[in-house]
């Protein structure tokens, strides 16, 4: 190829007739035809040489079973394992505590709710993977008029400037008497 190249770079710089003569002619217009057609002939027989190296390359690796052949998904490992929640207590209410603050955490939840009763737990639900709060919670409260009076006054209350939203829990997991 590099000779074809060579050849055609010649043949612009000398032209020996005026006219064209079409064997062994050395006009720059049948030169740059020349080049073009040498680079054309070198594409193509890369091509087909860069594709011979790949069906030798394929032929001598072993086929692989289909199982193999698909991409296996990365095993996702949690930070911190699921739990199972314990069950409510007889006679406990559940209560569903939204729109919280993000800054919000379970000891100022929990002193909230303890100013109308007491409190058996407190859990505010985070993000899995970088801990930060999601927003709600849930506060079980083992008396029902306590529950009821903190679900009236609690409601719709300014609390780090969102309003809260609380009311009773559904689909609790509430243990047998």
């Amino acid at each position: 190829m590099s000779s074809l190249i060579l050849f055609a770079a010649d043949a612009a710089k000398t032209c020996t007739s005026g006219g064209c003569p079409l064997s062994g002619c050395k006009c720059p217009p049948h030169a740059i035809v020349a080049l073009v057609v040498a680079l054309v002939v070198g594409y193509i027989i890369g091509f087909i040489v860069g594709r011979r190296k790949a069906a030798k390359g394929a032929a001598k690796k072993p086929q692989q079973s289909q199982q193999q052949k698909k991409p296996q998904q990365p095993v996702r490992r949690d930070p911190r394992p699921v739990t199972a929640r314990p069950p409510i207590p007889a006679g406990s209410v559940e209560l569903y505590v939204g729109n919280l603050s993000y800054d919000m955490t379970e000891d100022q939840l929990r002193q909230t709710f303890e100013a109308f009763g007491k409190v058996d737990s407190v859990r505010l639900v985070t993000n899995r993977y970088n801990n930060k709060s999601k927003g709600f919670a849930f506060v079980v409260m083992p008396n029902r008029p306590e529950a009821e009076k903190a679900i009236a006054e609690l409601n719709d209350k300014d609390v780090m400037g969102r309003l809260m939203r609380v009311n009773e829990a559904q689909n609790t997991n509430k243990a047998e008497a």
